[in-house]
């Protein structure tokens, strides 16, 4: 899959700006507040409909202007014009695909499969649970219509529940307990097909991960990702059956609280590098490159799943690496699809080799030319 042009107006910096991209990877160069990631952030938008920096809407559109509007035209088997319009007044964005306006984020997500690795993965193997979670939820909903939707109706499942922890909490009727249980027996039910899905999502994400580290760093270092679920690890078949027993035990304290306790929305992934946990014990080099790591096997899992190239997003990720794992990265960037990569100046970084279908663009005050 490619995005051959993309069009912004009044989005952030970019007030109008047209760009035709290369099929290989295109150099993204300026300085510091200079629009360089705004162009990134517009490409994932129209892959996924959000912004990958969680910034509300209204805060891209452009001092002074009333709205924002983002095109871009995707080529796969067919061409599709994605076009995205905010409107300041209004309040919303509304997507359109090919005139036709899209209602339900859920209708494009893995349509346009989009793979970014910026500084902030550094929450991914440093930050809390929901991070990681985060993390993998992201990618199988890419991957899988059915676990987003399976997703979107666990959520939902608990957001009904949670309120009515809270009515028992707040007025103590005991006939709100009748209508807990329906939606305990919901939220098991979801609960136990999600989390076969992420099992059997990192067993096989784990092969992809492994590959990753054995062809980048050569081999020198063992990756290994663990999922805990519902506090312990229990056998595949036995998940609905601990499920409903934590549930059981957990329930004074969830009326208490007035909150859902038990679940995948609680589970947690732990990455290790050679049987040592990378959130305690690990190095800030090895942290960078186990995130990484992350999104390549990412990106050739989605490949391999979805059957099409995924975009490939890189946003100042050069500057926080040494030479070496630089340099190993840099070597192996021909193995992707199209590719976007933000620097800086190419000056500090000799290691990245152009070739002539390769594309440089220079970014300066919301103004991108070609170099």
């Amino acid at each position: 899959m490619l995005l051959k042009n993309i069009v912004l107006k009044n989005f952030r910096i970019h007030k109008d700006t047209n760009l035709n991209f290369s099929e290989n990877i295109n150099y993204i160069i300026g300085g510091n507040g200079q629009g360089k990631t705004t162009i990134l952030e517009a490409v994932y938008y129209l892959c996924t409909s959000k912004n990958f920096n969680s910034n509300a809407d209204g805060e891209f559109v452009s001092f002074n202007s009333s709205f924002f509007e983002v095109t871009g035209l995707f080529s796969n088997l067919t061409e599709n014009k994605v076009r995205i319009f905010y409107s300041q007044s209004e309040g919303r964005k509304n997507l359109f695909v090919d005139g036709k306006q899209i209602y339900k984020t859920a209708d494009i997500i893995g349509k346009y499969p989009i793979v970014i690795l910026t500084p902030a993965d550094h929450s991914i193997t440093q930050g809390a649970p929901a991070e990681r979670r985060k993390f993998v939820d992201s990618i199988i909903s890419q991957a899988s219509q059915t676990y987003l939707q399976l997703l979107l109706d666990y959520n939902k499942t608990l957001r009904h529940r949670s309120a009515l922890l809270n009515q028992i909490k707040e007025t103590n009727d005991k006939n709100l307990f009748l209508q807990l249980d329906a939606w305990s027996e919901k939220l098991i039910q979801t609960g136990t097909e999600l989390i076969k899905h992420r099992l059997k999502f990192v067993n096989e994400f784990s092969i992809f991960v492994k590959d990753s580290y054995k062809s980048i760093m050569e081999g020198s270092e063992n990756p290994i990702i663990l999922y805990e679920y519902l506090n312990e690890l229990v056998s595949e078949d036995e998940i609905d059956i601990k499920y409903k027993k934590l549930l059981e035990q957990k329930l004074p304290d969830e009326i208490r609280r007035g909150t859902n306790l038990v679940g995948p929305h609680r589970d947690d992934f732990v990455f290790r590098i050679n049987e040592m946990d990378l959130k305690k014990f690990g190095s800030q080099g090895q942290h960078k490159t186990f995130q990484i790591m992350l999104r390549f096997a990412e990106y050739f899992y989605l490949k391999e799943s979805i059957g099409r190239n995924p975009i490939f997003l890189m946003d100042d990720v050069f500057g926080e690496l040494d030479a070496y794992r630089s340099a190993r990265i840099s070597q192996h960037l021909s193995e992707l699809g199209q590719t976007f990569i933000t620097l800086t100046d190419f000056s500090n970084f000799s290691f990245l080799k152009k070739s002539d279908s390769d594309l440089v663009i220079k970014v300066y005050s919301g103004t991108a030319a070609y170099a």
